[in-house]
């Protein structure tokens, strides 16, 4: 078993369970894959966008059905609810587009605006269009970055599995220490 193989095998799948929980990771990998030619670009992008916007819509949820236990729940997120809810009052729109592209809010956004008085229905429809922007720029990015290494190494073909794999390490380190980080800081305050 190669690593094109779990791509073509896995690719797709993956793409749609973390761009579901977080994803960005991922989702610049699926797109310089893409880049490969080893997963389709359109498949890739409709595929985080729904898997994306049905995350972010969890969330709505959980704000919308457990606000306040939530925030009790996870402290780290209620301290950032009374700055998101002046926000909200001020800029509902372009906070609902915006919180999925604000880092350490991916999740916590949602929630907050769930907690809020914006309707589900006008979140469903921003977010949307949120979803399907981000994927476009995220996977985008990953394609865009899978171009400038071609042009600079020439043919990806020899090394493009070395490339893939040290970027899916470099990904999950940043993801770890990211969450590492956040934990100290929610233990320190």
């Amino acid at each position: 078993m190669n690593i094109d193989h779990l791509i073509h095998q896995y690719g797709y799948w993956a793409v749609a369970v973390f761009c579901f929980l977080e994803g960005e990771t991922v989702l610049v990998l699926a797109g310089f894959a893409c880049r490969l030619g080893d997963l389709d670009f359109a498949t890739v992008v409709g595929i985080a966008a729904v898997s994306g916007w049905a995350g972010d819509q969890t969330y709505f949820w959980i704000g919308r059905v457990f606000g306040p236990q939530a925030l009790t729940r996870w402290p780290s997120i209620g301290r950032h609810a009374a700055r998101v809810q002046r926000l909200i009052e001020r800029y509902c729109d372009w906070v609902i587009l915006l919180v999925r592209f604000a880092y350490g809010l991916r999740i916590a956004g949602p929630i907050l605006i769930g907690s809020s008085k914006v309707g589900a229905w006008r979140f469903a429809a921003f977010n949307g269009i949120s979803a399907v922007i981000w994927a476009i720029v995220v996977a985008g990015a990953g394609w865009v970055f899978g171009a400038a290494l071609q042009r600079l190494l020439g043919s990806l073909h020899d090394v493009e599995h070395w490339v893939f794999g040290g970027l899916v390490i470099a990904g999950t380190a940043a993801w770890a220490i990211g969450n590492w980080r956040a934990r100290r800081r929610s233990e320190v305050r």
